[in-house]
Protein backbone atom coordinates (compact mmCIF):
# COMPACT_ATOMS: atom_id res chain seq x y z
CA UNK A 1 0.00 0.00 0.00
CA UNK A 2 1.39 3.50 -1.26
CA UNK A 3 1.90 6.10 1.76
CA UNK A 4 -0.33 8.45 1.84
CA UNK A 5 0.32 11.72 0.00
CA UNK A 6 -0.30 13.76 3.30
CA UNK A 7 3.13 12.39 4.57
CA UNK A 8 4.94 12.82 1.95
CA UNK A 9 4.87 16.91 2.24
CA UNK A 10 7.05 17.39 -1.35
CA UNK A 11 5.48 15.39 -3.03
CA UNK A 12 2.06 17.01 -1.61
CA UNK A 13 3.52 20.24 -2.94
CA UNK A 14 4.00 19.13 -6.43
CA UNK A 15 0.37 17.55 -6.34
CA UNK A 16 -0.64 20.96 -5.92
CA UNK A 17 1.51 22.52 -8.72
CA UNK A 18 0.12 20.17 -11.38
CA UNK A 19 -3.61 20.75 -10.34
CA UNK A 20 -2.63 24.04 -10.59
CA UNK A 21 -0.69 23.87 -13.96
CA UNK A 22 -2.99 21.94 -15.89
CA UNK A 23 -6.02 24.69 -16.00
CA UNK A 24 -2.95 27.68 -16.97
CA UNK A 25 -1.68 25.54 -19.45
CA UNK A 26 -5.38 24.63 -20.74
CA UNK A 27 -6.86 28.48 -20.19
CA UNK A 28 -3.71 30.88 -20.92
CA UNK A 29 -1.01 29.51 -22.35
CA UNK A 30 -2.22 26.86 -25.41
CA UNK A 31 -5.06 29.20 -26.33
CA UNK A 32 -3.60 29.90 -29.46
CA UNK A 33 -3.22 26.62 -30.99
CA UNK A 34 -7.42 26.25 -30.21
CA UNK A 35 -9.12 26.34 -33.59
CA UNK A 36 -11.78 29.65 -33.53
CA UNK A 37 -14.76 28.29 -33.70
CA UNK A 38 -14.05 26.13 -30.98
CA UNK A 39 -12.66 28.49 -28.09
CA UNK A 40 -14.72 29.80 -25.66
CA UNK A 41 -14.74 33.72 -25.76
CA UNK A 42 -13.81 33.54 -21.84
CA UNK A 43 -10.53 31.76 -22.60
CA UNK A 44 -9.60 34.89 -25.07
CA UNK A 45 -10.87 36.93 -22.60
CA UNK A 46 -8.60 35.35 -19.48
CA UNK A 47 -5.54 35.39 -21.59
CA UNK A 48 -6.30 39.49 -22.83
CA UNK A 49 -6.57 40.18 -19.57
CA UNK A 50 -3.52 38.32 -18.06
CA UNK A 51 -1.63 40.27 -21.47
CA UNK A 52 -3.50 43.52 -20.31
CA UNK A 53 -2.45 43.22 -16.71
CA UNK A 54 0.95 41.92 -17.44
CA UNK A 55 1.99 43.83 -20.88
CA UNK A 56 3.73 40.17 -21.46
CA UNK A 57 5.71 40.51 -24.25
CA UNK A 58 6.18 36.98 -24.49
CA UNK A 59 2.39 36.79 -25.86
CA UNK A 60 1.84 39.79 -27.52
CA UNK A 61 6.04 39.81 -28.93
CA UNK A 62 6.81 36.44 -29.22
CA UNK A 63 9.94 35.72 -29.49
CA UNK A 64 11.14 32.64 -32.59
CA UNK A 65 11.64 30.14 -29.44
CA UNK A 66 8.75 30.99 -27.78
CA UNK A 67 5.97 29.15 -29.73
CA UNK A 68 8.38 26.10 -29.39
CA UNK A 69 8.05 26.83 -25.52
CA UNK A 70 4.15 26.72 -25.92
CA UNK A 71 4.12 23.07 -28.30
CA UNK A 72 6.23 21.87 -25.37
CA UNK A 73 3.35 22.56 -23.00
CA UNK A 74 0.81 21.35 -24.68
CA UNK A 75 2.57 18.12 -26.09
CA UNK A 76 4.79 17.18 -22.85
CA UNK A 77 3.75 18.94 -19.83
CA UNK A 78 -0.09 18.88 -20.62
CA UNK A 79 0.08 14.70 -20.47
CA UNK A 80 2.89 14.06 -17.96
CA UNK A 81 0.85 16.75 -15.81
CA UNK A 82 -2.13 14.57 -16.11
CA UNK A 83 -0.23 11.64 -15.56
CA UNK A 84 1.38 13.50 -12.11
CA UNK A 85 -1.57 13.72 -10.43
CA UNK A 86 -2.60 10.07 -9.84
CA UNK A 87 0.76 8.87 -10.51
CA UNK A 88 1.84 10.92 -6.69
CA UNK A 89 -1.45 9.76 -5.23
CA UNK A 90 -0.32 6.53 -5.49
CA UNK A 91 3.97 6.87 -4.98
CA UNK A 92 4.30 5.44 -8.42
CA UNK A 93 8.11 4.56 -8.61
CA UNK A 94 8.51 6.49 -11.90
CA UNK A 95 7.73 9.70 -10.51
CA UNK A 96 11.09 10.21 -9.71
CA UNK A 97 11.92 9.75 -13.37
CA UNK A 98 9.21 11.83 -14.89
CA UNK A 99 9.71 14.64 -12.97
CA UNK A 100 13.61 14.95 -13.02
CA UNK A 101 12.77 15.34 -16.84
CA UNK A 102 9.79 17.35 -16.36
CA UNK A 103 11.50 19.83 -13.66
CA UNK A 104 14.81 19.94 -15.71
CA UNK A 105 13.10 21.19 -18.93
CA UNK A 106 10.68 23.27 -17.18
CA UNK A 107 13.71 25.39 -15.57
CA UNK A 108 15.66 25.32 -18.42
CA UNK A 109 12.52 26.91 -20.39
CA UNK A 110 11.53 29.20 -17.52
CA UNK A 111 14.99 30.74 -17.18
CA UNK A 112 15.16 31.43 -21.08
CA UNK A 113 12.16 33.67 -20.50
CA UNK A 114 13.17 35.43 -17.78
CA UNK A 115 16.61 36.06 -19.38
CA UNK A 116 14.04 37.62 -21.85
CA UNK A 117 12.00 39.59 -20.15
CA UNK A 118 14.86 40.94 -18.46
CA UNK A 119 16.42 41.81 -21.45
CA UNK A 120 13.36 44.12 -22.83
CA UNK A 121 14.48 47.63 -23.37
CA UNK A 122 11.61 49.85 -22.69
CA UNK A 123 10.17 47.74 -20.27
CA UNK A 124 10.07 49.53 -16.48
CA UNK A 125 11.70 47.70 -13.27
CA UNK A 126 8.41 47.42 -11.81
CA UNK A 127 6.62 45.42 -14.60
CA UNK A 128 10.08 43.21 -15.19
CA UNK A 129 9.57 42.59 -11.50
CA UNK A 130 5.59 41.46 -11.95
CA UNK A 131 6.84 39.26 -14.29
CA UNK A 132 9.75 38.01 -11.99
CA UNK A 133 7.02 37.16 -9.72
CA UNK A 134 4.59 35.19 -11.89
CA UNK A 135 8.02 32.94 -13.29
CA UNK A 136 10.13 33.14 -10.64
CA UNK A 137 8.48 31.03 -8.39
CA UNK A 138 7.58 27.95 -11.35
CA UNK A 139 11.75 28.57 -11.67
CA UNK A 140 12.34 27.84 -8.03
CA UNK A 141 10.60 25.28 -8.03
CA UNK A 142 11.63 23.54 -11.29
CA UNK A 143 15.32 23.87 -9.37
CA UNK A 144 13.87 22.55 -6.24
CA UNK A 145 11.89 19.62 -8.00
CA UNK A 146 14.76 18.88 -9.93
CA UNK A 147 17.37 18.42 -7.17
CA UNK A 148 14.99 16.51 -5.06
CA UNK A 149 14.20 14.12 -7.86
CA UNK A 150 17.74 13.51 -8.83
CA UNK A 151 18.56 12.76 -4.93
CA UNK A 152 15.28 10.26 -4.93
CA UNK A 153 16.90 8.67 -7.87
CA UNK A 154 20.25 8.68 -6.46
CA UNK A 155 19.36 6.76 -3.42
CA UNK A 156 17.10 4.52 -5.28
CA UNK A 157 20.24 3.72 -7.57
CA UNK A 158 22.88 3.40 -4.66
CA UNK A 159 19.78 1.03 -2.51
CA UNK A 160 20.03 -1.56 -5.65
CA UNK A 161 24.09 -1.21 -5.71
CA UNK A 162 24.09 -2.11 -2.95
CA UNK A 163 21.94 -5.13 -2.90
CA UNK A 164 24.17 -5.84 -6.06
CA UNK A 165 27.25 -6.29 -3.82
CA UNK A 166 25.59 -7.86 -1.02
Amino acid sequence: MPTSIFSRKRDLAYLAFFIIHIPTILCVDIVPFYPDAYTPAFLNDLRSWYIATYNDRLFTHPPAWFDLYLLIEMLYHLPLSIWAIPALLRDDPLVPLHLLVFALEAAITTATCLTEILSWEHFGREQKVGLGWLYGPYLLLAVFMSGDMFLRLSGTLKGVEKAKSA
